[in-house]
């Protein structure tokens, strides 16, 4: 990947300028520190971070009587806690000292800004001091389009002091990273937007966002999107690439805009639409859509990774191309692949129909992107319930409609999944979660199955690989933590007192767990404390 490339090239630069000052000897050097832009960590999606140093365990903590605050003489390796919303399913973010995190609204920030609304909150990396928020309201046509009280879905993407994002109202946004402290750049009447379209204007204050440029895909592209909008950006050089949401209606037959693209790129700079996918997936949506994209180079030439409502995984050429027949620039498909085999849609000469346990299911996973092939589970929305899924593991360099020649292995043991999968390059190891809260160890390679870990309770984030050891969350608020190894070992489980609906995260050595309610940063407190302060050391040994 691009950004994998970018950070090799600078470490290997950094360790050659060391080598030359210090001249022949054995260079120890600390291991290098990283900030997690972007749902996925770079690119390709994978969810591996590689920081050391992290604890196997730590202690929540208590409440203060009385109080939603957590007593943090009572933690143990947490650096500082932060107080969210009463439902967070948007997964942190970390960038130049800033962590970015959605909620909803229901511990209000800001007096001014009461009610249902889908928050971004920006906090101070080091001390969890809150920076500024972004309050959106919700959309008038209600649950059909903007679930109530939902909260923010997208994770944002930053890059340099620009942070995108899709919001609960369909739209794709571009901020500025410090919010309004610097000034209003850009468009001008932030305190409309917050208060809503037909409302009173808020007050604004530099603890409110800085929004640059908003593009609403439902008055620009007709669609519909089905209860909530939460694809996570992807950027690659002047694009940002997004699934608009598409789906049914109300009445879970009709597709209202059959027409309406399910995956544009757009001008980061600008938020004018570059190209929109030219598959027609929105004709065949099943539900709705709520994949993010991913991407990777693949024979020179980068793609772009997308999984369908569907059920096709789909890679787009990067680069959009202009139709003139049809006066539109379109993402070209390159490659797709139907991840349901004949068996989930026919049985006994009979259709299975949607949304049946043992029938088809859509993607709702994000493509991971990891030595020429793409990994994706299948599934289904959380309230459709548990049912059969299928995990595949495809040939990237393929092209046209690969399905019968293009996957590598599959592996069925899996339940239905809205989780990514995270690989260990270090040990070749896969993990995965599935909605039936069961965690899956298998070889990356072939899909040997090593193992599995029943958290006995729904999984709807994701694993995370760091430090050799394997992060997971799940409805009950428990957090586990197991070594990333062959053989299946605990390390520890904590219950947060809350649901854990994200992915923990890892950037510059500290473990982000966000629940329903509150933003946990863990630490080895001990290793902090030997290492405060210190720079990088060259140890040379004769």
């Amino acid at each position: 990947m691009i950004m994998t490339k970018l950070t090799n090239f600078k470490s290997r630069r950094w360790m050659l300028a060391a080598a030359t000052c210090v001249g022949l000897g054995v260079l120890a050097l600390p291991a290098q520190s990283q900030d997690w832009p972007q749902w996925g960590h770079n690119e390709s999606k994978n969810m591996y971070a590689p920081d050391t140093g992290l604890p196997g365990k730590f202690d929540p903590g208590q409440f203060k009587r009385g109080t939603e605050d957590i007593d943090m003489s009572t933690t143990k390796n947490v650096k500082w806690v932060a107080k969210l919303g009463s439902q967070a399913y948007g997964n942190v973010v970390v960038s130049q000292g800033k962590v970015l995190i959605g909620t909803n609204n229901e511990s209000p920030r800001d007096p001014s800004v009461q009610g249902d609304h889908s928050m971004l909150y920006c906090f101070d990396e080091k001390t969890g001091d809150f920076l500024w928020q972004l309050a959106v309201p919700k959309l008038a046509s209600g649950k059909v389009n903007d679930w109530e009280n939902l909260g923010l879905l997208s994770s944002p993407r930053v890059e340099g002091n620009r942070v995108y994002l899709v919001t609960s109202r369909c739209e794709v946004m571009c901020l500025d990273l410090n919010g309004l402290i610097d000034g209003n750049q850009g468009m001008q009447d932030e305190a409309q937007y917050m208060g809503g379209p037909g409302n009173p204007p808020v007050k604004v204050n530099p603890k409110d966002a800085d929004i640059i440029w908003v593009y609403d895909m439902i008055n620009e592209l007709g669609v519909f999107p089905h209860n909530a909008s939460n694809s996570s950006p992807l950027i690659i050089g002047d694009l940002v690439y997004v699934c608009t949401s598409n789906g049914m209606d109300w009445t879970h037959v009709n597709i209202p805009s059959p027409l309406s693209p399910s995956f544009i790129a757009l001008n980061k700079n600008t938020g004018e639409l570059a190209g929109e996918d030219d598959a027609g997936i929105s004709k065949r949506i099943f539900h709705g859509q709520w994949s993010s994209p991913s991407a990777g180079i693949v024979n020179g030439k980068p793609l772009v990774f997308f999984g369908g409502g569907d059920g096709f995984l789909y890679a787009f050429d990067a680069k959009p191309e202009h139709d003139k027949d049809e006066d539109a620039n379109f993402l070209k498909t390159v490659f797709k692949v139907d991840i349901n085999p004949p068996e989930y849609k026919m049985k006994n000469g009979e259709p299975i129909k949607y949304p049946d346990p043992e029938g088809p299911n859509e993607i709702n996973a994000t493509p991971v992107f990891y030595k020429n092939r793409v990994y994706v589970a299948s599934g289904q929305d959380p309230e459709h319930g548990e049912g059969h899924g299928r995990l595949i593991c495809v040939d990237a360099t393929k092209t046209g409609d690969i399905t019968k020649t293009g996957i590598i292995w599959e592996y069925r043991g899996i339940h239905r999944s809205i989780s990514t999968v995270s690989i260990d390059p270090k040990t070749g190891l896969l993990f995965v979660g599935d909605f039936s809260g069961f965690i899956h160890c298998l070889d990356a390679e072939t899909g040997k199955l090593y193992w599995t870990h029943d958290m006995k309770a729904h999984m709807w984030g994701s694993t995370l690989v760091a430090d050799g050891k394997v992060y997971a969350g799940d409805e009950d608020g428990d957090l586990v933590v197991l070594t990333a190894t062959k053989d299946k070992k605990v390390l520890s489980e904590e219950n947060l007192g809350a649901p854990i609906h994200s992915t923990p995260i890892v950037a510059n050595g500290v473990l982000y767990v966000g629940t329903a309610s509150h933003l946990y940063a863990v630490y080895d407190s001990a290793r902090a404390s030997l290492t405060a302060d210190q720079p990088p050391t060259v140890e040379i040994k004769k």
